[in-house]
């Protein structure tokens, strides 16, 4: 395949053209991540876009491309999220009709927030890959304009203005971190950066549970992976796109794979340190800090949206305060007698641990006289803290055990 297509000319002309319906989203200096890694952290936040996502670039740079005739034919794309939001910002700032097949199970807001933008919605499929199968058959039905939501190199050209402003404002950078799904924003970010600075180095980050580019490229070629499993919905692509597998071959230093339990704990670090609400996807690359192999770098880290549903947000967080044990349950036996939850109430507000719920539980014996349950949820100031408190229970004769999964206490 011959890669002449995404050349300097043309991302500076999508650069320019993006520009003009674009958010800016100048870098952020992160002293938290920064002392973590070892590194001069920076962070891309994309997730302040307009439509709360990149993707608005490559469509609307996609959508000047078009022929008149393609425009007036009207567009349609497939998408459960950001794709969807992106297509119909741009398509309303062109003056083009958009439809977007949407799955579904895609929550509510999304669908509202895609209608308010312009586009028709259309609920087809449990999952992506029915409704872009849909999306297909209406184009062909209707003659609409097909915009995929990553394999398409003039969408991928649009994605990539990000890297010529990280350049434009850090002209020294070493590293840019890049969330990898279908590969649209990888490939239009590393050829760029590649073709601006061939000494900068572009890492690719992708969950675990869909780690479609990394098995691609072990393999030499483009590889379906058999199944999805990842709360990074945003990344959830079971093969990364073939037009653009050549850019990412070339382009790509280097594959990191991110564990969906280290998304819950950096959603919580980002909404702490710097008050930002980043979706799961974009939090891929702030996870990958704490896996460089290097110090002493300048390092851009693409938070490539933050549309998520405070529902989503209420769980991941949760779970993030879990996992550095600032919130968790413990099961007591206590005498039936009265007094006695007085007693180990009073026992965990002298160690200052926060009580959010309390299970009573008379019946967990058949003899009520060996003892009742009490299941206690607790707020603590780190695993230090918990220890604390499971100690003091225990030289009090409670007999604490922990539960491994807390309850949710919303």
């Amino acid at each position: 395949m011959e890669m002449q297509e995404l050349t300097l000319e043309k991302f500076e002309e999508a650069s320019e053209i993006v520009s003009k319906v674009t958010q800016e989203t100048k870098l952020i200096f992160s002293e938290y991540f920064s002392e973590i890694s070892g590194n001069k952290v920076y962070f891309k936040p994309e997730n302040m876009q307009k439509t709360g996502a990149y993707k608005v670039r490559g469509a609307f740079y996609k959508i000047s491309q078009l022929s008149d005739e393609e425009r007036e034919r009207g567009l349609i794309t497939a998408s459960a999220g950001n794709h969807a939001q992106g297509v119909a910002y741009a398509a309303k700032l062109a003056g083009v009709k958009a439809t977007v097949v949407m799955p579904v199970t895609t929550p509510l807001f999304k669908v509202n927030r895609t209608k308010s933008l312009g586009a028709n919605v259309v609920l087809h499929g449990e999952v992506f890959d029915e409704a872009c199968a849909h999306a297909y058959d209406l184009a062909e039905e209707s003659g609409y304009t097909f915009v995929h939501p990553f394999n398409d190199l003039q969408v991928a050209t649009g994605q990539g203005s990000i890297a010529m402003e990280i350049v434009k404002e850090l002209p020294t950078v070493d590293y840019i971190l890049v969330p990898v799904g279908g590969g649209g924003l990888c490939t239009g970010v590393s050829t760029l950066a590649k073709l601006l600075n061939p000494k900068i180095h572009v890492i690719a980050v992708e969950p675990v549970g869909a780690a479609c580019l990394k098995a691609s490229l072990e393999a030499g070629h483009v590889v379906t992976v058999p199944h999805i499993d990842t709360i990074a919905d945003g990344t959830a692509v079971k093969t990364p796109g073939d037009l653009l597998f050549p850019y990412l071959q070339q382009n790509v230093d280097e594959v990191i794979t991110i564990d969906d339990s280290e998304l819950t704990l950096s959603f919580l670090d980002m909404a702490e340190n710097h008050k930002m609400i980043v979706e799961n996807s974009g939090l891929l690359t702030v996870a990958a800090l704490k896996h460089l192999n290097f110090t002493g770098k300048k390092v851009v880290s693409v938070l490539s949206g933050g549309n998520m549903d405070v529902l989503t947000m209420a769980t991941v967080l949760q779970n993030g305060l879990i996992q550095r044990d600032r919130i968790f349950t413990v099961s007591v036996m206590l005498p039936d007698k009265p007094g006695q939850l007085a007693a180990v109430s009073a026992l965990i507000a002298k160690l200052q641990g926060n009580v959010i719920k309390l299970d009573h539980n008379v019946f967990a014996n058949v003899n009520r006289a060996a003892g009742v349950q009490l299941t206690i949820t607790m707020e603590t100031f780190g695993t230090e803290h918990k220890e604390q408190i499971l100690e003091a229970l225990k030289k009090a004769g409670y007999a604490p055990t922990e539960e491994r999964t807390s309850r949710i206490y919303m």
